[in-house]
């Protein structure tokens, strides 16, 4: 996505190597002779995207950034895994230990003490120590990155909140029990970095090191970067003195090739050929036609902590009034648009019928209908009885699926007297009128670092940051959003969350339409692909039959 781009483009690059050999030319000669003696144990990995950045804590990295980050880069904990439906997933309520060997959570829930793995070392064969640890937290609160906002909703936010208790030892210490604190310290923008490394790097003008860790590693994770080309290729080399993952076993495979191959039909010849062995950003339509020919695998899991919805600015006539917002959801024709968006391809959180919220998980099913009769009803007492006229927006980058969805809207919508001009944007127009909050009506997707349901709900119903979409204020919602992160009665942080999941379904500032799937096209003999909350690839999952 930035530096470093060849004289000739990609597009050309590729479609010229294409033309003259097999996808394996695609790769540099030295990388294709490594790889040609250990075929069985080299991962080759497929994606539209780019990784711009090897360290995700750099603004502006790609969320293929952050997928390669957790196999270079160790944190203190990690999330498990768990089978649902046959499918690996992430286990958000199974935190265990990664670099630190052993966690000690004090009674009050205020203090964290995390012991440090006995022999754990970095890339560069020194020892793992309390001050790496603690300059790497100090680091997330302190640089200019994107960690610091992220940590800070699990109440971790000034260096002094981490105390070097012993050579292998760290405590960190909350003023109040948070429950994400934890979690916080197990994602993507939590990296462990090899402080004296880093520290040979950092400037006057950038003591964090920033610029010189988006294109290096300071790390002792999994996998050591072999080579890095930003925006085109990122070889991986496994770490064979990795001890830090379940068991203390190594990952399967000795290599990795993360390639960027823009075109999504070249992306699926590739995989049908065998010269590529995983992708996760395929066309729905290509996906159904390698199905069909059964060459490859599908993993198909719905994004848990995710959704996609039509959004209501609740700042802007008319629908700052919930009985107009009412009318459109009643209108909606739920179902078509699940198959016309997606070919049925996802996890519906329309159509439940409750009238009590049965659980407190969030995104769950929301009772969303199509009843035309009381959306004309509810358009009347709102002050509409002769319709209304409105825009409906979406990004050109969601466009294969939102396009289909806006035909479905605008029809549906003229039943009930609402005029739809429908508007297909640039991504960048989008987003800056989207945060100036001068679309009145639009299509739009968000995912959840964290997906538990307080934080999801205080990240997209309440406060005036952009993931507010529908820059929803609710006195009571707000209210409820703050307590919930340090409530630690199981029962009343469950009545909490089900309060806030009513004032959402009834008061609609957006319409919650359904989670995609990930799609995760690979080989037939690849296994152990595990859906997590970051939406990439971790390396350190799979498999070789």
């Amino acid at each position: 996505m930035k530096p470093n781009s060849p004289k000739i483009t990609r597009r050309e690059g590729l479609k010229a190597a294409l033309a003259t050999a097999a996808g394996a030319a695609l790769l540099p000669a030295s990388v294709r002779s490594a790889d040609a003696q250990t075929r069985s144990e080299t991962l080759r990995h497929v994606m539209a995207g780019t990784i711009n950045s090897l360290d995700a804590t750099v603004p502006g990295s790609t969320r293929e950034a952050f997928g390669v980050g957790m196999s270079i880069y160790d944190r203190l904990g990690s999330f498990g895994r768990k089978e649902v439906e046959g499918q690996w997933t992430f286990d958000f309520d199974n935190i265990r230990g990664e670099l630190a060997e052993k966690v000690d959570r004090s009674a009050d829930g205020r203090t964290f003490t995390f012991h440090l793995r006995q022999g754990a070392t970095w890339h560069d064969g020194t020892p793992v120590t309390a001050a790496d640890v603690k300059w790497s937290l100090d680091r997330a609160v302190s640089a200019k990155s994107l960690a610091a906002a992220q940590v800070a909703s699990g109440s971790l936010t000034k260096p002094e909140q981490f105390k070097i208790v012993g050579d292998r030892t760290v405590e960190v210490s909350l003023d109040r029990p948070d429950r994400l604190a934890l979690a916080n310290l197990s994602i993507p923008l939590s990296p462990m970095f090899n402080s004296v490394l880093a520290k040979k790097h950092a400037t006057s003008d950038d003591p964090w090191a920033l610029a010189w860790l988006k294109d290096n590693t300071a790390a002792g994770g999994a996998y050591i970067v072999e080579t890095h080309r930003p925006g085109q290729q990122t070889v991986l080399r496994r770490n064979e003195n990795w001890k830090n993952g379940p068991e203390g076993k190594l990952p399967f495979f000795r290599r990795v090739i993360a390639q960027t191959v823009p075109e999504a039909a070249t992306r699926a010849n590739l995989l049908e050929r065998g010269d590529a062995d995983l992708s996760i950003d395929l066309q729905a339509s290509d996906i159904d036609a390698l199905e069909q020919r059964g060459r490859i695998k599908l993993v198909a899991v719905p994004q848990t902590n995710g959704f996609t919805g039509i959004v209501f600015n609740t700042r802007l006539a008319p629908f700052d009034n919930p009985k107009v917002r009412q009318a459109v959801a009643a209108a909606l024709p739920y179902e078509d648009m699940f198959k016309a968006a997606l070919f049925g391809r996802g996890r519906r959180l329309f159509g439940a019928r409750w009238t009590e919220v049965p659980t407190e998980a969030f995104p769950q099913r929301l009772p969303l209908n199509t009843d035309l009769a009381k959306a004309k009803a509810l358009l009347a007492e709102a002050g509409y009885p002769n319709g209304l006229q409105t825009t409906f927006s979406f990004a050109a980058g969601a466009a294969s699926a939102a396009e289909p969805a806006a035909v479905l809207v605008k029809e549906a919508l003229a039943k009930i007297g609402i005029e739809v001009t429908v508007q297909k944007m640039p991504d960048a127009q989008f987003v800056t009128l989207q945060v100036e909050r001068r679309l009145p009506l639009f299509m739009e997707s968000g995912t959840a670092w964290l997906p538990a349901p307080d934080y999801f709900l205080r990240t997209y119903f309440s406060g005036e940051h952009r993931w507010n979409f529908s820059g929803f204020k609710n006195a009571e919602m707000d209210s409820l959003v703050q307590a919930a992160r340090f409530e630690t009665d199981p029962a009343k942080y469950a009545t909490a969350c089900k309060r806030m999941i009513t004032i959402a379904a009834t008061e609609v500032p957006t319409v919650m339409l359904w989670q995609p799937n990930q799609d995760a096209v690979m080989a037939r003999n690849i296994s152990g692909y595990t859906y997590w909350f970051h939406r990439q690839v971790d390396y350190r999952d799979l498999v070789r039959a």
